[in-house]
């Protein structure tokens, strides 16, 4: 339960529905409860359980009854997306080891809410449903996304899910940065978190022209993505050995972000035409999907679509796969407008880019931006090896230039995030912060 402190930050009126089921089962028709799969075996209602059925601990008004450990504070991660509970996992892993702490996870609403459940099962936590989530208060919730966040009752910790925030969207004559406009960041005029992380330096200006309101809660505390990498660095060799990558192998990683604007969406031939002409060459060629698109269209479909590329030798890593393992793993590296090239590029990978988008901005000064200026671009038609062998000559520069663009605080994110967490939590941080630990090892596939 909540340390029973007030705030000013959230509301403190819940909802008047818990004496009356009636109440809740018909919010729940109106509400689609995208979690409701993730209770096996209990009894539905439509779309939804009614009150009794619903979990009574760890946390609940009467959950002391019940519970192994009692006084724990509670967080909640509120993951909409695969990708942002990606994300916010590691936010979890800095701080659930405290035995003061309980940590819950919910599925917020998201279009791109398949898979989810899925994942949710993965992290092997205790899961609650999005309208039981809303009916409670915690202690702390975190979020990389922002849908149904003005309906929860917590100090709220909110961060980026990809390269910091490096998309612009349409808004009259002026684009804005998204994530960091006030349509994301207010509600009925208040802000939302009680804690914006910020990457670099540079996004609180935008912060201060775009939602000057929220400036008072932004915080940069680095890129946890970008030092995780680092990090794993010395994992190659294995990386490699696991992703069935010989010795000394030439390995060109082609990533494709999600949309029509994608790689995956626009370049349907590029594929077939690498392992065309590098195969034969003794390279070995990966494919990267984001998770949106392999569970948008789902899993069965896009390993159907990438069957005969994998039959001529393409290596497809699957979304239960972090991808950053085969970032290492590369020595060069296709993509398109998405966070993933920017990364590759801020290890120093070499990185070609796929023609500009058509419907996606870059926002002005972000590291996606810089890399689409300096990054050489694929030319159709021509032989690839050279065009990977010019963009390797130049890779050392370009990645000094993402580096400096993607983070402030390089090797400090999981320090500052996580001191971050408990000053919210109003409690002391316990003992050393562990260093960041390298992104695990691919398992490999059965014969």
């Amino acid at each position: 339960m909540n340390s029973g402190r007030p705030s000013s930050q959230f509301s403190s009126e819940l909802p008047m529905c818990w004496g009356d089921d009636r109440q809740i089962q018909a919010d729940c028709k109106s509400t689609p409860n995208p979690a409701a799969t993730l209770l096996p075996g209990v009894e539905q209602e439509g779309e939804c359980m009614t009150r009794p059925e619903w979990p009574r601990v760890p946390i609940g008004l009467d959950a002391s009854r019940w519970v192994s450990r009692a006084g724990c504070l509670s967080v909640l991660a509120v993951v909409h997306t695969v990708t942002s509970g990606q994300r916010l996992l590691e936010a979890v892993e800095l701080i659930e080891t405290d035995a003061r702490l309980q940590v819950v996870f919910t599925q917020a609403p998201d279009v791109f809410s398949n898979g989810v459940a899925e994942f949710l099962r993965s992290t092997r936590g205790v899961v609650w449903p999005w309208e039981l989530a809303i009916r409670e208060r915690f202690d702390l919730a975190l979020a990389a996304s922002y849908g149904g966040l003005h309906e929860l009752h917590a100090p709220l910790v909110v961060m980026p899910h990809g390269a910091g925030y490096g998309k612009s969207i349409a808004n009259g004559d002026e684009p804005v940065v998204y994530g960091l406009d006030a349509q994301r960041l207010l509600h009925n005029g208040r802000v939302l978190a009680s804690a914006l992380v910020l990457a670099h330096d540079d996004e609180r200006e935008v912060v201060r022209r775009q939602c000057p309101q929220a400036l008072d809660v932004a915080v940069v505390a680095g890129d946890p993505c970008y030092d995780r990498l680092v990090a794993s660095l010395t994992r190659r060799d294995a990386y490699r050995a696991a992703l069935d990558i010989e010795p000394g192998q030439p390995t060109v990683v082609v990533s494709s972000t999600w949309g029509l604007d994608s790689l995956f969406a626009r370049f349907e031939d590029l594929l077939p035409h690498l392992l065309e002409e590098l195969t034969p060459q003794g390279f070995k060629v990966v494919s990267l999907v984001h998770p949106g698109a392999w569970f948008g269209h789902g899993r069965r479909q896009v390993d159907a679509w990438l069957a005969d590329c994998r039959d001529a030798g393409l290596l497809v890593v699957g979304p239960e796969v972090d991808w950053r393992a085969a970032l290492i793993a590369a020595d060069h590296v296709v993509a398109d407008h998405g966070s993933v090239g920017v990364y590759a590029a801020a290890i120093d990978r070499p990185v070609v880019l796929v023609g500009a988008p058509v419907r996606v901005a870059t926002s002005h000064g972000s590291a996606q931006e810089l890399l689409r200026h300096r990054a050489p671009r694929l030319q159709a038609g021509a032989a690839a090896r050279p065009q990977l062998e010019r963009a390797a000559a130049g890779a050392a520069e370009v990645g000094a230039a993402v580096r400096a663009r993607l983070t402030s605080q390089p090797g400090r994110s999981s320090a500052r995030l996580r001191r971050l967490v408990y000053e919210l939590l109003e409690i002391p941080e316990p003992g050393r912060h562990r260093a960041v630990p390298p992104v695990p090892t691919p398992l490999k596939e059965s014969p």
